[in-house]
C-alpha cells in the first residue's frame, strides 16, 4: 500500500511540475527573483500558490478518512519566492481549503499547511532566492512534512486512527512533497540561470558592438557615424534592418526597406514618434503597430530604444524584423543594451568636444590678454632702436614677427618642448632689448627632453608673468630660470624668478578663474587648460616668498 501510494503521488506531481515550468517563463517570475517583489506581485503569488496548494489536496489520495497529498509543495515554494507574508498567505488558503473538506485530521492538516508556508517564508527572509538550492529545498520539504505528521498525531482524535494513518502516509507524503519542492525550485533556478546566461550573452554582444562602433562615434551622432554604426550592428546580429534617427529625421537605415527609409528624410513611422515622445523602449509587434505609411513596406515588427544625452532624448535606435510578432526578449535586451552604450559613447564624444572648445577658447582668451600690452611695449622698444641701432631693430622685428606668426597661425594643440622654447626665445629677445642688463634669463634643459610633447602656449605665459610681474617691478631687475627635469614617466618644468614674490593671501586664490587681473588671469588660464587636457592632479604648483621670488612647477606626462 505504501509503495502504491508513493507511485500515485509521484505521478500526480507532474501537474505541479507543469505549473513550475509555466511560472518560470513569465515576466512576473523575473521581477520576483531579480528584486524585491511589489505588493501586487505578492498578492498574485499568494493566490497562485494558494490555488496550487488546494490543487495538491485534490491530486492526493483519499485514505482512512483523510488525504495523502502534495499540498505542501505550493505553500513552501510560495514562501521561498515571496517571504513570510506570501508563505503565510498561501498557507492560509491551502490550509482553510483543507479544513473545509472535513475529516478527523482537518484541523491538524490546516495548521500544518500554514506552518509549512511560514517556515519556508522565514527561510527566504534570511536567504536570497539564489541561496535556496535544490538540496536545501529538499530538506526543508522533509522538515515541514515531519512537522505536519506530528500535528496529525497529536492534534487528531482518536489517536489510534491518527497513528494508523501516519504509519501508512508518512513516508510517501514526506518524500513526494520534499521531491516536489526540490523539483519546483530546480526548475525555477534553472530558468533563472538560463535567463542570466542569455543576458550575459546579449551584454557581451552589446559590448562588442559598442567597441566596434566607438571609432565611428568619436565626432558624435551624424549621417556618417550613424551609417557606419548601423552597418556594424546589422553585420553582427540577425536583425533584418537597423535604423538610427535624431529627433526629426532618419540618419541611417540599413537592411530591409532601404528604398523608402532614406537618410535625411523625415521620420515616417508612428512607433518611432511614440518612442521619442515617451523616452521608453517600445515594441511594435505588427506592421500596423509600426505605422509606416508606405504601402507594402516589409518591416513587420520592431523594437525601438531611445538614445539619450544627460536624460535628454536625442534620437532612437531601431531593430526591425520581417515577420510579425517575432520580436523576442533577447532582442529587446540587446536593443536596450546597445542603445545605452551608444548613448554613453555619444555623451563622451560631446563632452570631449565641449572640453576641446573650452580649452581652445581659453587659449584664445589668454593670447588676446597677453598680446596687446606685449605688442605695445615691443613696438616702443623697436622704434627707439630704429635710428640708434637699426640692425638690432631689424632683428627684433624678425623676432616679433616669428612670435606672432606662431601664436596666431599655429593650429597645433600639442607641440614639442623645443618648439615652445623657440617661441619663448623670440619673446625673451624682445624683452631683453627692452630691459637690457636688468633681465637675465637662463634655460637649463637637457637635449634629450626637447622632444617631450606638451600643450601649445603653456610656458610662454608663465615666463611673461615672471618678467612682467616678478622681476620688472623690482629695482635692478632680476633673473628668470627655465628648468626641466626627467622624472621617469613625467617631466617637471620649473619657471623660477628672484623677483618681488606673491603675498600668501594672493597665492590661495591666484589659480581660481575670474578672481583677479593681470597675473591671475594668465596663471589661472594655464592651470585650467592643463587640468582639462590631463586631469586635476596636473595643475600648476606655486611656491613664493615676498622679496625672494616665485617658483611655478608644471608636471607633463610623457606621451607614448
Amino acid at each position: 500500500m505504501i509503495l502504491d501510494l508513493l507511485i500515485t503521488l509521484l505521478k500526480n506531481m507532474s501537474v505541479i511540475a507543469v505549473f513550475a515550468y509555466l511560472l518560470s517563463r513569465t515576466d512576473t517570475f523575473k521581477k520576483i527573483v531579480y528584486g524585491e517583489p511589489s505588493l501586487k506581485i505578492k498578492f498574485f503569488l499568494i493566490l497562485f500558490f494558494g490555488i496550487l496548494s488546494a490543487l495538491g489536496t485534490f491530486l492526493g489520495v483519499y485514505i482512512f478518512n483523510a488525504y495523502a497529498n502534495i499540498r505542501a509543495i505550493g505553500v513552501v515554494v510560495a514562501g521561498f519566492l515571496g517571504g513570510p507574508f506570501v508563505g503565510l498567505g498561501a498557507g492560509l488558503i491551502g490550509g482553510l481549503h483543507r479544513y473545509t473538506l472535513g475529516g478527523f485530521t482537518a484541523f491538524a492538516c490546516a495548521i500544518g499547511t500554514i506552518t509549512s508556508g511560514l517556515i519556508a517564508g522565514l527561510t527566504r527572509k534570511y536567504r536570497s532566492f539564489d541561496q535556496i538550492n535544490t538540496e536545501l529545498a529538499f530538506w526543508v520539504g522533509i522538515g515541514v512534512e515531519i512537522i505536519e505528521m506530528g500535528y496529525v498525531l497529536f492534534l487528531s482524535t482518536p489517536f489510534a486512527e491518527a497513528q494508523q494513518l501516519v504509519t501508512v502516509i508518512a513516508v510517501p507524503m514526506i518524500l513526494n512533497n520534499a521531491i516536489g519542492i526540490a523539483i519546483f525550485v530546480n526548475i525555477l533556478q534553472t530558468a533563472k540561470k538560463e535567463e542570466e546566461k542569455v543576458k550575459a550573452l546579449q551584454s557581451q554582444k552589446a559590448l562588442e558592438i559598442a567597441n566596434r562602433t566607438l571609432p565611428h562615434l568619436q565626432e558624435g551622432l551624424n549621417y556618417d557615424s550613424a551609417e557606419k554604426t548601423a552597418d556594424t550592428i546589422l553585420m553582427m546580429t540577425n536583425i533584418k534592418a537597423v535604423s538610427i534617427t535624431n529627433l526629426s529625421e532618419v540618419l541611417a537605415h540599413k537592411g530591409l526597406a532601404e528604398d523608402h527609409h532614406q537618410p535625411g528624410e523625415d521620420i515616417l513611422t508612428d512607433a518611432t514618434k511614440r518612442t521619442l515622445e515617451t523616452g521608453e523602449v517600445s515594441v511594435a509587434e505588427t506592421a500596423y503597430d509600426i505605422g509606416c505609411p508606405v504601402v507594402d513596406c516589409n518591416l513587420a515588427a520592431a523594437v525601438m530604444a531611445p538614445l539619450k544625452f544627460q536624460d535628454e532624448i536625442i534620437g532612437t535606435l531601431k531593430f526591425y524584423k520581417d515577420r510579425e510578432e517575432s520580436i523576442k526578449e533577447v532582442e529587446i535586451e540587446l536593443a536596450t543594451g546597445v542603445a545605452n552604450l551608444l548613448s554613453t559613447q555619444i555623451k563622451i564624444a560631446r563632452l570631449k568636444k565641449e572640453a576641446q572648445l573650452a580649452t581652445q577658447a581659453e587659449l584664445k582668451a589668454l593670447q588676446a590678454q597677453i598680446h596687446p600690452h606685449f605688442l605695445f611695449n615691443a613696438l616702443n622698444t623697436i622704434s627707439s632702436f630704429c635710428r640708434t641701432r637699426p640692425q638690432q631693430a631689424r632683428d627684433l622685428l624678425i623676432n616679433l614677427s616669428q612670435f606672432f606668426r606662431r601664436t596666431l597661425k599655429s593650429n597645433k594643440k600639442i607641440i614639442s618642448l623645443a618648439e615652445e622654447l623657440e617661441h619663448i626665445e623670440n619673446y625673451i629677445a624682445i624683452e631683453k632689448a627692452r630691459f637690457g642688463d636688468q633681465l637675465e634669463v637662463k634655460i637649463d634643459i637637457e637635449d634629450e627632453l626637447l622632444e617631450v610633447q606638451l600643450p601649445n602656449f603653456i610656458l610662454q605665459p608663465l615666463v611673461e608673468n615672471a618678467v612682467r610681474h616678478g622681476v620688472s617691478p623690482q629695482p635692478g631687475g632680476g633673473k628668470v630660470e627655465i628648468i626641466a627635469q626627467d622624472n621617469d614617466d613625467e617631466v617637471e618644468i620649473v619657471i623660477k624668478d628672484n623677483g618681488i614674490g606673491i603675498e600668501n593671501e594672493r597665492l590661495t586664490e591666484i589659480l581660481q578663474e575670474g578672481t583677479g587681473e593681470g597675473m591671475g588671469i594668465g596663471l589661472a588660464n594655464v592651470n585650467s587648460r592643463l587640468e582639462k587636457i590631463y586631469n586635476s592632479s596636473y595643475g600648476l604648483q606655486i611656491e613664493s616668498r615676498l622679496r625672494k621670488g616665485t617658483e611655478i612647477y608644471i608636471t607633463i606626462p610623457k606621451q607614448s
